[in-house]
């Protein structure tokens, strides 16, 4: 079976706390909705028949004040087509870059206590399955890599 991603693991949250905190930063999101939302017992939105790409977009409402609080934005979105190169699994719904000022402000967000209360359940609900990279932006050259 393979194994499923919806929150960071313990030692890479640890590594990512590690490196600069003062330097802006890319988060690389690839997403694999699930089709039906899955809210838990007692949240409002439990048992509604909710596809997992509402749940997603309500998801993208309820984070937008907190990435604007913590001057952070979206920089590019993409609708993935086909996987040209590795496993037809690794098939994604959703791939987007969003920046923050220093993955301080990411820490910030992901304690803030409305966020966790407020927001996450949004994602947790929609996401089968997702990948979360940091990523240094780097100034494009001449040729790819530079």
């Amino acid at each position: 079976m393979t194994e499923l991603y919806v929150d960071p693991g313990r030692e890479a949250w640890e590594v990512f706390k590690s490196l600069p905190r003062d330097q802006p930063i890319h988060m690389l999101n690839l997403i694999r909705l699930r089709d039906r939302a899955a809210y838990p017992p007692g949240h409002p939105n439990h048992g509604k028949d909710i596809s997992g790409r509402e749940a997603y977009r309500e998801y993208g409402r309820t984070i937008a004040p907190h990435l604007a609080r913590l001057k952070s934005r979206q920089v590019w979105a993409g609708q993935p087509q086909v996987m040209v190169t590795g496993p037809a699994s690794e098939a994604w719904d959703l791939a987007f870059i969003v920046e923050y000022p220093g993955s301080q402000a990411f820490i910030d967000m992901v304690r803030d206590p409305d966020y966790r209360a407020n927001v996450v359940p949004h994602r947790t609900a929609a996401v089968a399955d997702s990948r979360l990279l940091r990523l240094a932006p780097l100034e494009p050259g001449d040729k790819l890599g530079d």
